[in-house]
């Protein structure tokens, strides 16, 4: 595909076990991710994110569809490779993502999604980041996930 990746969903759930809600827009804070959302203030897991394109992928493998609210991941695009290396950097909208570590799927995606789903999802469950700088992200909004790597600080 030529034209870059967009933000195809928006999700989240106010507590750990409560279902993800669709959202057209969030607010993303620098240092404590979306507001809103159950992982909000705390030390690394600000924003996940996944590709609808990995997630077809899985649902290959699976032999049934996967849908992206199933997952438990905040951001879906719309292809793409979501990047995996810790210190990578993208940009979805007006936010500046780092990579901290790749989000494991759960167990909970076998009661979600069906038996089978948490091994379909291996390695393809998207990407915990931390927000360094915050704003709105819509779905819709572009994503560059191609950033340069951030520039030596002088020592």
């Amino acid at each position: 595909m030529d034209h870059p990746p967009v933000v195809s969903a928006i999700h989240l759930a106010k507590a750990t076990r409560l279902p993800m809600q669709p959202k057209d827009e969030v607010e993303v804070e620098a240092g404590r991710g979306i507001v809103g959302d159950r992982y909000h203030g705390t030390r690394h897991r600000h924003v996940t994110v996944q590709s609808r394109e990995t997630l077809d992928e899985a649902a290959a493998v699976y032999g049934r569809p996967v849908p992206s609210e199933l997952t438990r991941r905040n951001l879906t695009i719309s292809h793409g490779v979501v990047p995996r290396d810790p210190g990578t950097r993208i940009r979805v909208g007006e936010v500046l993502l780092e990579v901290v570590r790749v989000a494991a799927p759960c167990k909970l995606l076998d009661d979600t999604i069906g038996a089978g789903a948490q091994e379909a999802l291996r390695r393809r469950a998207g990407t915990v980041f931390r927000v360094l700088e915050g704003g709105r992200i819509r779905v819709g909004d572009s994503v560059d996930l191609v950033l340069s790597p951030p520039a030596p600080r002088p020592a």
